[in-house]
């Protein structure tokens, strides 16, 4: 009987895992998201980077949580300031923006998705801070 326990709970959570690697998520690229800036499309960026390295270094009108790497409550809660500014500007799209665009801007993004942004208004920035390319775009040392 133990056995069958163990078996059943491990089927249980391999399925878990399975599913978390078909989990899929909205990106833009640096090109893409130029042209989103530049043409005044209304976005909330979600800069999930540590406080030092936002202040080093971000995208112009960023929302600096300081989520980073998102895996605690705390800095899950973080996030909320902008699902409330979602919700009350649901026209805006959100885009996660994290050091380097993977781990933590996916787990951002499942946050803000379960929060109430619907995924069709949801991004992560490709690369992340770490592969953007427009300096012209970044404020540093705020």
């Amino acid at each position: 009987m133990k056995k069958r326990v163990m078996i059943m709970a491990f089927i249980v959570l391999a399925a878990l895992n399975t599913a978390a690697l078909f989990e899929s998520f909205n990106y833009v690229d640096a090109v893409q998201m130029r042209g989103w800036l530049e043409q005044k499309r209304p976005i909330l960026i979600v800069d999930i980077q540590v406080k030092d390295e936002f202040a080093a270094h971000h995208l112009r009108g960023s929302h600096g949580t300081g989520a980073y790497p998102v895996k605690s409550d705390e800095e899950r809660r973080s996030l909320d300031g902008a699902v409330n500014h979602f919700k009350a500007h649901p026209d805006e799209d959100v885009v996660v923006v994290c050091p380097r665009g993977k781990g933590g801007a996916k787990r951002a993004y499942a946050y803000l998705k379960k929060s109430g942004v619907p995924e069709e208004n949801l991004f992560i920035l490709t690369g992340g801070m770490a592969k953007w390319p427009y300096a012209e775009w970044v404020e540093k040392g705020k």
